[in-house]
């Protein structure tokens, strides 16, 4: 019995030396900063940098390969957070961005070409001659957008249509990449003028299937500062560095201009005119 416990102990002890040499041998120095900024990063772990988590950011931002300012749910505070561990300075970081989908064409507005009854996701759906909108511009309605946001900031309304809550939206940008639709956008935060259609169709079609698309009358780029608002392809768009009245909203014949507050929660568009 002894015997027994003593060869134990042997292999045991035998076993340990060959553990700490091996641990010696294979150890991976690990940079503190990487640490560092893990701690400082938002542990989201959304994938929105365009890497597996915050852990993988952490170590590519300590080692050079990435930029302090890459986490766009960290923003610029985090970027500050970032630059101080990595003794450098970061005079970035300007106005919050948030997403809004470019579309308030909803059943009610909105006409369909036929009715979709397959799998619910817009990709699948854009699949099938692009969608059921008669405009091939609109939003589909069926939420793949609100299914990728990692903070549950879209909401999919009674009408069809997916809306961004600015006040949890975190300029991830997953929803951007989602849209087969290509119609979200995003925008500075502290701006209140969004034209919200992505039609480039001519005036006379968008009128056909949609209530609320932008026809490119001009009325609002004629009455708003100069260059403030644009033609793109029949398409009116705002230039977000623009300071834009918002009283121009009053000027679109289709209602598709809104004033939304989007670094709050507040709609704007009864105090412009009148429920949008």
């Amino acid at each position: 019995m002894l015997t027994a416990i003593l060869a134990l102990a042997a292999v045991a002890l035998a076993l340990s030396f060959v553990l700490a040499i091996a641990a010696r041998v294979f150890a991976v120095d690990v940079d503190p900063r990487a640490e560092k900024i893990e701690e400082a990063l938002p542990g989201a772990n959304c994938g929105a940098c365009g890497l597996p988590g915050c852990s993988e950011l952490a170590r590519r931002i300590a080692e050079g390969k990435a930029d302090i300012d890459a986490c766009p749910v960290g923003g610029a505070a985090v970027a500050r957070a970032i630059a101080a561990i990595m003794g450098q300075d970061f005079a970035g970081g300007g106005v919050r961005r948030v997403a809004m989908v470019m579309c308030n064409g909803g059943d009610e507005s909105a006409r369909r070409r036929f009715w979709y009854n397959g799998v619910r996701d817009c990709n699948s759906a854009a699949l099938l001659f692009g969608g059921d909108k008669s405009c091939a511009y609109g939003c589909l309605g069926l939420g793949t957008c609100a299914g990728v946001c990692p903070f549950g900031a879209i909401d999919m309304t009674g009408a069809g249509l997916a809306v961004v809550d600015p006040a949890r939206c975190t300029g991830c940008t997953k929803c951007v990449d989602a849209c087969p639709k290509g119609i979200i956008r995003m925008v500075p935060a502290d701006r209140t003028i969004h034209i919200l259609c992505s039609s480039h169709d001519k005036g006379a079609k968008t009128r056909k299937v949609c209530a609320v698309g932008c026809i490119g009358c001009m009325k609002c780029v004629k009455a708003a500062p100069e260059g403030a608002i644009a033609m793109d392809r029949n398409l009116a768009v705002v230039d977000y560095e623009a300071e834009i009245p918002p009283e121009i909203a009053g000027e679109c014949p289709m209602k598709t201009i809104h004033v939304r507050k989007l670094d709050g929660l507040a709609d704007l568009d009864a105090a412009a005119g009148g429920e949008r």
